[in-house]
């Protein structure tokens, strides 16, 4: 494989691992699928590869989906709430923002969670029709399937994902601003005034893999379980947190660190008025995508 063979694969890099991410809802297994495509085109003779994307994104995808089928199984018995690994985004800012904001917004957590609900051939067709604008003939292609049986599987993923997906969407700024009273509520131990924050089916999902110390094994729903818990997490962390909020999958999230390293990532959702949903994730294998 010579320089311009290696240019070629390099052009396609950040969008096969965009597919992959979004599909496998993890930072670590994207670089595998990564890793394994690039020695697959390495290895293939030239002639054979018409298109440099068609070719990866055949390869990608079809490892994403045996990814999947084998992940089932380590999902059930994964210790705890399993949750898609965070990752570091930008702002959705310059000439392109429309278009970064539709990205990130397929970025968000609650979108990667409704994907894991889909199929692993509807997953594919769906993101790689809605979000990376595949025509359907390219997506055939690309999954071995005839157009036909990808048009269905696009309507039927499309019809759940509108089903499911949260019926309000904040701006950015009403996100942040909901985030920082969130925080001030919990440094200040406030049960009362977290309380006020809380919507009455409030859920909590954290993410510890049986790594993380005090990590609720079960989701917690209710306005009181989910307070309590959060204003006692803090005490069970190894060391003073620092908190840092950062752009995490195209949203506001608070970062805690301890001495620097990355510890725990809460993200949260809201509805027009209270935090209807919070996601934390204490594994430390999963905290890679935002080290900083």
């Amino acid at each position: 494989m010579n320089s311009n063979d290696l240019q070629k694969f390099e052009t396609q890099r950040a969008l096969m691992f965009s597919i992959a991410y979004r599909m496998l809802g993890s930072v670590a297994e994207a670089e595998d699928i990564l890793q394994e495509a690039f020695l697959r085109y390495q290895n293939t003779s030239r002639a054979e590869i018409v298109s440099t994307k068609a070719f990866l994104s055949a390869v990608v995808t079809r490892l994403c989906i045996n990814r999947l089928t084998s992940a089932q199984n380590q999902r059930e018995t994964y210790l705890g709430p399993w949750l898609p690994e965070p990752i570091l985004t930008m702002p959705a800012e310059s000439a392109d923002a429309v278009q970064r904001l539709e990205l990130h917004e397929s970025l968000s957590m609650a979108f990667l969670i409704l994907l894991e609900q889909l199929t692993p051939f509807e997953r594919a067709v769906f993101l790689l029709r809605q979000v990376f604008d595949y025509e359907y003939q390219e997506i055939a292609e690309v999954i071995g399937r005839d157009e036909g049986a990808c048009r269905q599987l696009f309507s039927r993923a499309k019809k759940h994902i509108a089903e499911n997906r949260p019926r309000f969407k904040p701006n950015p700024e009403a996100q942040r601003e909901m985030l920082e009273r969130f925080i001030a509520a919990v440094r200040a131990g406030e049960v009362e005034g977290l309380l006020q924050l809380l919507s009455a089916d409030v859920r909590l999902w954290i993410d510890g893999g049986g790594k993380a110390r005090g990590a609720a094994l079960e989701p917690l729903h209710g306005r009181e379980a989910v307070a309590r818990f959060v204003i006692a997490a803090p005490r069970l962390a190894m060391g003073p947190l620092e908190p840092h909020i950062v752009m995490v999958n195209g949203e506001p999230a608070l970062l805690l660190r301890t001495e620097g390293q990355a510890r725990f990532v809460v993200m949260i959702s809201v509805d027009q008025t209270n935090v209807s949903e919070i996601r934390i994730m204490g594994n430390p294998d999963k905290l890679k995508g935002v080290a900083q």
